[in-house]
């Protein structure tokens, strides 16, 4: 039987998503011991793995690259691919919100500028939340640190992830409002969903037995 290859989410979901394969019995020593390898092919019955973006994980997916993989709800929400989502994770919790300075929470939504400045990296989502709400924006996408732009003068308020809240904190800003939130996922390939459905099964349910407590949503 060919083994799965899974891609995998550097950053902050590697070390748990790591720590929940090896609860469910699959061997990821080799990923742990070298931090510089992106591939790592298959042993035996154990899954490969690639290690890419949280970002490129559903492309990676969606593409057939790997057969399944481990990737936040928000990436899912933000750029859509078509993959099938099998499993709500139970671990990497966050929250989508918008914030402002602190000292503009009171002015919050109706005595800011009728065409509000949002800087986020989720332009899709923000976007949608507006139009929702019948409000109009300029959205500033920016990869880095959004907590400057308002301070900086370049926008009103963000919309950026939160999991604790102090990093918005210790840049004086507040939530004021939230989008959504969600967890980790794991998604599958399509194809890979008919031709290995068995595995993934398999896949899915050891991944199951790992789950804590936490529910996960969205």
């Amino acid at each position: 039987m060919t083994a799965l290859f899974l891609a995998l989410p550097t950053g902050r979901l590697l070390p748990e998503t790591l720590d929940r394969l090896e609860q469910a019995g699959i061997d990821v020593r080799a990923v742990r011991a070298d931090g510089r390898r992106l591939i790592f092919p298959p042993q035996g019955e154990n899954p490969g793995f690639l290690l890419v973006k949280p970002a490129d994980v559903p492309v990676y997916v969606e593409a057939g690259c790997a057969d399944a993989g481990i990737v936040g709800k928000d990436v899912l929400l933000e750029t859509p691919r078509n993959v099938c989502e099998l499993l709500d994770l139970g671990y990497g919790f966050w929250r989508l919100v918008v914030a402002v300075p602190a000292e503009k929470k009171k002015c919050w939504p109706g005595d800011l500028p009728l065409n509000l400045r949002i800087a986020t990296k989720y332009p899709r989502l923000a976007e949608t939340y507006f139009t929702r709400r019948g409000r109009a924006v300029e959205l500033i996408y920016l990869h880095g640190s959004l907590e400057l732009a308002p301070r900086a003068g370049l926008a009103d308020g963000i919309v950026d992830l939160v999991a604790t809240g102090r990093t918005l904190a210790a840049n004086g800003l507040v939530e004021v409002e939230e989008i959504t939130r969600g967890s980790a996922r794991l998604v599958a390939n399509s194809i890979s969903f008919r031709t290995k459905k068995e595995a993934l099964m398999r896949l899915v349910a050891k991944l199951e037995e790992t789950k804590g407590r936490g529910e996960g949503h969205v």
